[in-house]
């Protein structure tokens, strides 16, 4: 079976400097589009209550899944640090960019040195957990895979790749490898290296076919005016999801307002990352290290987002996590050979967090 995708120029946009950060009210940020979000001060999303118990919860840690990179649960919970949501619910946040590495990722909340991570897709966490790592997913933003692989345009079914070299970032994304067994390929037979981050290697013939996600090395490498063929999981039927939020179970159980809340601050900016995308963006730039670049993350945050709302199920609120969609992504999984057998995923899975953040589709803020 072979799908060979459409390809289209990339032309970057322009991305603005960034606005001063400040805080929203009601049930969604004010402000016209351009204008940045109102002030408030400490605590003025949330009773004193539910502020005592956030605050109980101390520092919480959270681990993003690539650097600063503007991608959906990256760019929400940095903007939400610098618009001062988080403050706004009395949580105290300390944010630690991430290495890519999802089984890092969720190391570092089993073992409770973070509290909060994103990781790729709901397929990672249950490759995790398969591994023995005790983390819970509340959160999940895009119901379409994120993962691609991309080959030059002279490769034109995925069984050429057999004999070749692939370049991965340290592991075959699942989806991927899925979608190579449903495509034929005998994987054993592609020889996989490690790769850095930058795409280059594929236009330089270094590696034959190389792992990215649709937002990042493609834009990237078009914007070389390199012309590239992207092969999608979902193309080949298999499942997938992207931008997962997993914590640590004994912190949920433990502070289940902060977790909430945690969400609660990062849904709200992402819906104001939605209509003020360059100024978001800027506040990564801040976060970052020198060479941040600001067109390309402005790209990346413009086109996660359009496959966020467009996977969007009619009806359920941005960020609802549902054990028929895990558990559809694990019956696969087993299927592929690539986990043993379908865990608990009731157990694995807290549907209830994100869901009462909701009346209906609206978001509530301030803090019920």
């Amino acid at each position: 079976m072979s799908t060979r995708p459409t390809r289209t120029p990339h032309r970057p946009a322009l991305a603005a400097l960034a606005a001063a950060a400040l805080l929203a009210g009601c049930s969604g940020p004010s402000g016209d589009a351009g204008d940045p979000a109102p002030a408030a001060s400490r605590g003025s999303a949330v009773s004193a209550e539910r502020c005592a118990q956030n605050e109980a919860a101390g520092t919480v840690t959270y681990v993003t899944g690539y650097q600063f990179q503007a991608s959906a649960s990256i760019l929400d919970p940095v903007a939400a640090e610098a618009l001062g949501y988080f403050d706004a619910l009395c949580l105290d946040v300390r944010i630690q960019p991430g290495s890519g590495e999802t089984a890092q990722n969720a190391q570092l909340v089993a073992a409770g040195t973070a509290q909060v991570s994103s990781i790729a897709g709901a397929s990672d966490v249950l490759v995790n957990v398969g591994n023995g790592v005790d983390v819970t997913a509340v959160a999940l933003f895009g119901h379409v895979p994120v993962a691609t692989l991309m080959t030059r345009p002279d490769v034109t079914d995925l069984e050429q790749l057999e004999g070749t070299v692939l370049g991965q970032k340290g592991a075959l994304p699942v989806t991927i490898e899925a979608m190579l067994r449903t495509a034929g390929v005998d994987v054993a037979k592609v020889e996989q290296v490690v790769v850095g981050y930058d795409p280059s290697v594929l236009v330089r013939g270094q590696v034959r076919s190389l792992t990215g996600y649709k937002s990042n090395e493609p834009l990237t490498l078009r914007a070389l005016g390199e012309e590239v063929t992207q092969w999608n999981p979902e193309d080949y039927g298999v499942p997938g999801s992207m931008a997962t939020t997993i914590v640590n179970p004994a912190f949920l159980a433990e502070h289940p307002t902060a977790v909430q809340d945690f969400l609660r601050a990062q849904l709200h900016a992402y819906a104001y990352c939605e209509q003020h995308a360059a100024e978001c963006v800027g506040y990564a730039a801040e976060s970052s290290q020198a060479g941040y670049d600001v067109e390309h993350n402005e790209q990346v945050w413009r086109t996660e987002a359009q496959l966020v709302d467009g996977s969007q199920p009619a009806g359920q609120p941005l960020g609802a996590i549902d054990v028929a969609t895990v558990r559809a992504e694990a019956e696969f999984l087993v299927r592929m050979g690539q986990i043993d057998a379908v865990p608990d995923v009731d157990a694995l899975v807290d549907e209830d967090v994100v869901a009462g953040l909701y009346s209906g589709t609206e978001l509530l803020w301030p803090a019920p």
